[in-house]
C-alpha cells in the first residue's frame, strides 16, 4: 500500500510538472507571436532588477548603478505600458536602496549620482514612449519585423510572372528607391482565356516612392490581381481607375500599362493609363519601336477611356515594359533616358536577354533615388 501511494503521488507530481511545462511553453509561444500576456518577460526583468542591485552593492566597481538601464531598455522593447510602469517602480526602488547602502555620491566613486538617476529616467521615458507607440499601432515589436517581411514577400510573389509555353521567355526585375524593401512599382500577371492562351500583365507605378508608396502598392497589387482575369481586358483599367477614386487618397494617382498577349499568334494589345510607352525590338530590322495606348492617369477622374494600340511579336522580337525610374533624371529629357536604355539593351540582342533585366537596371539607373521596374518578354 505504501509503495502504491508513493507511485500515485509521483505520477500526480509528474502530471502537474508536465502541465506547468506545457503552460509555460504555450505562454512563451503566444508571447513571441504577439498573442499572449507579457508576464513571463515582466517576471524575468523584475528578477534582474534586484540581481543588478545586489551586484552593485557587492561590487560597485564592476556593476555600476547605471546598469539598471539594461532591464529598462529591454522592458521598453518587450513589455506593454502598464507592465512597464511596474518595472520602473522596481528600478526606482533599487536605486533608492543602492543610494542608501552605498552612501552619498560625494563620499566616493561608483555611487548613485544625479547623472545616473537622469540616465535611468531618460531611458525609462523613451522606453515608455516606444511601448505606447507599439500599443497604439497594435503590432508587438516581436511580430512587426515578421509582418513587414511577409508583406514584402507577398509583393514579390504577386510580381512573379506565370510560366510561359515553349518559345517564350520573360524577365522581371524590381528595385525600390534607396535600397528599401518596399516599392511603389509592382506587376500583376495571369494566364487567362481558353487553356491559358492569353497572357495578361499589368505594370503599375504608384505615386511616391519607397516606403511611402509601398503600402498603397500592396493594397493596389492585391486589388489589381483580383481584377485581372476576372474582367474582359478592356474593362480592367476602367475598373482599376474606379477603385483608386474610391480610396480618396491625398496622393492617390498611378500610372499603369496593361499588356494582353496571345501566346499562340504573338498578337498583343497595349492599354495605357498615363504610363510610358513600351518598347518593341523588331528582330528583322534590329530597331526599337515605341508602342503606347492612350489614356489618363488612374485615380484622377471618373469615366476615363483607354484606347489600345496593337502589335505582333514575331520570332526573335522583344517587348520591354518599364517605369519612369529607369529613364527619368533631373535635367535630362525622357527621350535621352529611353535612348540610353535601348542602347544598353542592344548589347543583349546577339547573346539573348536571359538575365538582362537586372543588369539593365544596374547599367542605366543604378543609383537613381526612385523605384525602378523592368519587364522583358521575348519570343524565341
Amino acid at each position: 500500500m505504501g509503495h502504491a501511494r508513493v507511485d500515485s503521488y509521483t505520477a500526480r507530481l509528474r502530471k502537474s510538472a508536465h502541465r506547468v511545462r506545457g503552460g509555460l511553453r504555450r505562454s512563451g509561444v503566444d508571447y513571441f507571436r504577439g498573442d499572449g500576456s507579457d508576464w513571463i518577460a515582466l517576471a524575468f526583468l523584475l528578477l534582474t532588477v534586484p540581481a543588478i542591485a545586489l551586484g552593485t552593492i557587492a561590487m560597485p566597481v564592476w556593476c555600476a548603478p547605471a546598469a539598471l538601464v539594461l532591464p529598462i531598455v529591454a522592458g521598453g522593447l518587450l513589455l506593454r505600458p502598464a507592465s512597464l510602469l511596474g518595472l520602473y517602480a522596481a528600478a526606482a526602488t533599487a536605486l533608492i536602496v543602492e543610494s542608501v547602502v552605498l552612501g552619498p555620491y560625494t563620499q566616493g566613486p561608483a555611487r548613485v549620482t544625479p547623472g545616473v538617476v537622469l540616465t535611468v529616467a531618460a531611458c525609462g521615458f523613451f522606453g515608455l514612449v516606444l511601448a505606447q507607440f507599439r500599443a497604439r499601432v497594435g503590432v508587438p515589436w516581436r511580430r512587426g519585423g515578421t509582418m513587414l517581411f511577409d508583406l514584402r514577400e507577398r509583393i514579390r510573389v504577386q510580381s512573379a510572372l506565370p510560366a510561359l509555353p515553349k518559345g517564350w521567355h520573360s524577365e522581371m526585375a524590381l528595385r525600390p528607391a534607396g535600397g528599401q524593401s518596399f516599392s511603389g512599382d509592382f506587376v500583376v500577371a495571369a494566364r487567362t482565356g481558353h487553356g491559358g492562351r492569353t497572357l495578361e500583365v499589368v505594370l503599375t507605378d504608384v505615386s511616391g516612392k519607397g516606403m511611402d508608396a509601398g503600402s498603397r502598392a500592396l493594397l493596389l497589387s492585391g486589388a489589381f490581381g483580383g481584377l485581372l482575369g476576372s474582367l474582359p481586358p478592356h474593362d480592367f483599367l476602367p475598373a482599376a481607375n474606379g477603385y483608386l477614386l474610391r480610396q480618396d487618397w491625398d496622393e492617390g494617382f498611378a500610372t499603369s500599362i496593361h499588356l494582353v498577349l496571345d501566346l499562340e499568334t504573338g498578337e498583343y494589345e497595349l492599354l495605357s493609363a498615363g504610363h510610358l510607352p513600351a518598347l518593341q525590338l523588331h528582330a528583322g530590322s534590329g530597331r526599337w519601336e515605341e508602342k503606347s495606348g492612350e489614356g489618363p492617369l488612374l485615380g484622377v477622374y471618373d469615366g476615363a477611356e483607354f484606347d489600345p494600340t496593337k502589335g505582333v511579336l514575331a520570332p526573335g522580337d522583344v517587348l520591354m515594359l518599364f517605369t519612369d525610374g529607369l529613364v527619368e533624371a533631373p535635367g535630362r529629357d525622357i527621350s535621352e533616358g529611353v535612348d540610353r536604355l535601348t542602347g544598353e539593351a542592344d548589347r543583349y540582342v546577339a547573346a539573348g536577354f536571359e538575365g538582362a533585366a537586372w543588369h539593365l537596371i544596374e547599367a542605366v539607373a543604378k543609383d537613381v533615388n526612385d523605384d525602378r521596374a523592368l519587364l522583358l518578354l521575348c519570343r524565341n
